[in-house]
């Protein structure tokens, strides 16, 4: 399997980093994904890749973060994106339920990641929470300006905003929530995204499957996630595993 979305530079990995990285592969994780919230994290992602071989990184500001970007930041981005396996930017976005960064300031610095991911020939992997229309809208633009593929994370659209955005050559990624009893719209997106636009995530250490919720989320707990869409869409977890795993590679140009 592959998870396309961890946070292993994490401090709640401090006291493990290096052993759990090692054990993926013993766990069923052939690589995994490691997204950026800020420019340091940024370089924590870039150096995790270097040292390890099943490690590959996203860079970016996150829209928390987005009052700390500045020409600085992206020109050290720039030369992040140098190396070999930075794969996409991200995650950027849009997040109106915390309001860390206003919300003027988050709409500007998403639309220049997204100019700057197409001046880099990189996809982009988006955040947003609380902001389908803004999301959607800056996103339906860029597309019509700039030439890139979008993934969102931990979707929690509708089934027709998923519609719209596979419509738009995007993707979508589906992580613990989908096992959460209550999370209606997940399970609903799960049954009904084209199976050749999604991918799996943990979004670790956030957002822990079921039976482990409350739990520091992993990336091996990305089986629990597999098997659960598998039991919704009446497949073999074998055949999700196959198919998300192929979708990761290809957005991801691995």
């Amino acid at each position: 399997m592959i998870d396309s979305h961890v946070h292993l530079d994490d401090p709640a990995f401090d006291e493990d980093r290096d052993s759990l990285i090692k054990s993926l592969g013993d766990n069923g994780i052939e690589l995994v994904i490691n997204n950026s919230s800020d420019l340091p994290s940024s370089e924590r992602s870039v150096e995790l890749a270097n040292k390890y071989e099943n490690i590959y990184a996203a860079i970016g500001v996150h829209p928390h973060e987005a009052k700390t970007y500045n020409d600085k930041v992206e020109e050290r981005l720039i030369e992040l994106s140098k190396n070999e396996k930075v794969m996409a930017i991200g995650e950027i976005g849009l997040d109106y339920y915390y309001d860390n960064s206003p919300r003027e300031v988050q709409k500007e610095v998403f639309k220049r990641q997204i100019e700057l991911a197409a001046r880099l020939g990189k996809n982009i992997v988006i955040h947003s929470r609380d902001a389908v229309k803004d999301t959607f809208d800056i996103l339906k633009e860029a597309h019509e300006k700039y030439e890139f593929t979008a993934l969102i994370h931990c979707f929690s659209q509708s089934v027709e905003m998923m519609e719209e955005y596979v419509k738009m050559g995007d993707y979508l990624a589906l992580g613990g929530a989908v096992t959460f009893k209550n999370a209606k719209t997940p399970k609903e997106v799960a049954k009904k995204v084209p199976l050749d636009r999604l991918l799996l995530e943990t979004d670790c250490p956030y957002m822990t499957p079921v039976p482990y919720r409350g739990k520091r989320n992993e990336p091996k707990l990305v089986r629990f996630v597999c098997q659960y869409i598998a039991d919704l869409r009446q497949r073999s977890p074998e055949e999700v595993e196959k198919i998300t795993a192929e979708n990761t590679k290809r957005f991801f140009g691995i």
